[in-house]
């Protein structure tokens, strides 16, 4: 990070526990050494073994992320983020509208037959990442599953749990493949309206849908950080994980991009 980006990170970190009087012992290395070696290993794809010499050995690093992605800090972090990017953008804090979709990716041979499945549609043996973005193409929420979970089965809880923790959610549009009972679903359980936006079928050709492209540009981003192009997580929730700490590293970018003078 550059020591604008770690102004930005730094209001944003969770308060260690020792310094709540909650217990613990002050951490051995820096949160920025830490930070920064976490944003190598999801932005280049290395191994945990492979971090360089000049961060802090890759077992402490590693301790670092499991803890973080354990105790929830890693998604603290990550909204408190994604609130001030709103704010700047002249936005509410909280969203009010969101978009949901899913993308198959391929697992590494060290991702077990528990969860992972194949994607007939996609043609795809691995995995799928469900998310819900805002319309800034910002994360509210992800599930991991294996790949031959239906999207409307995953969207079901995946909804549950952005609905919880984003009261003010009321509308998120989706593909076809969420149509169905889902969408009575969501208004009785849930107060959210599901809007379907299809494609035409006169169409031929790329043809950019309104609202879905912003989902979609979202999985752009992601395969911009080469650690989440193929699913390498043995577990599931540190693939979550990863698509958290793929976004902090974007929205740090953002935050220390100087703002334009108005004239």
């Amino acid at each position: 990070m550059t020591d604008a980006e770690w102004a930005q990170v730094r209001v944003a970190l969770p308060t260690p526990g020792w310094l709540e009087g909650r217990g613990g012992q002050p951490e051995a290395y820096c949160h920025r050494a830490m930070l920064d070696a976490i944003h190598y290993l999801v932005d280049n794809g290395i191994k945990w073994r492979a971090m360089p010499a000049d961060f802090p050995p890759w077992d402490r690093v590693y301790a670092f992320f499991r803890r973080w992605r354990d105790l929830g800090l890693v998604k603290e972090f990550h909204d408190r983020l994604r609130g001030e990017v709103r704010t700047r953008a002249g936005r509410d804090s909280e969203p009010s509208a969101g978009v949901i979709d899913s993308q198959s990716v391929k697992a590494d041979a060290v991702v077990g037959a528990d969860s992972r499945g194949f994607d007939g549609g996609k043609l795809i043996n691995g995995r799928k990442r469900h998310v819900v973005v805002d319309t800034l193409g910002l994360l509210l929420g992800v599930t991991v599953t294996p790949a031959d979970v239906g999207d409307r089965t995953a969207a079901k809880t995946l909804l549950h749990q952005v609905a919880d923790a984003h009261h003010q959610l009321e509308l998120v549009w989706g593909d076809g493949g969420y149509t169905g009972g889902l969408i009575e679903h969501c208004l009785t359980a849930l107060a959210l309206v599901l809007l379907i936006v299809k494609r035409n079928d006169d169409q031929k050709g790329f043809v950019v849908l309104p609202k879905r492209w912003i989902v979609e540009r979202f999985f752009a981003h992601l395969m911009r950080t080469r650690r989440l192009v193929r699913d390498y997580e043995r577990r599931t929730s540190t693939a979550e994980a990863m698509v958290y700490w793929s976004m902090t590293l974007l929205m740090t970018r953002r935050l220390a991009r100087p703002r334009p003078s108005r004239a």
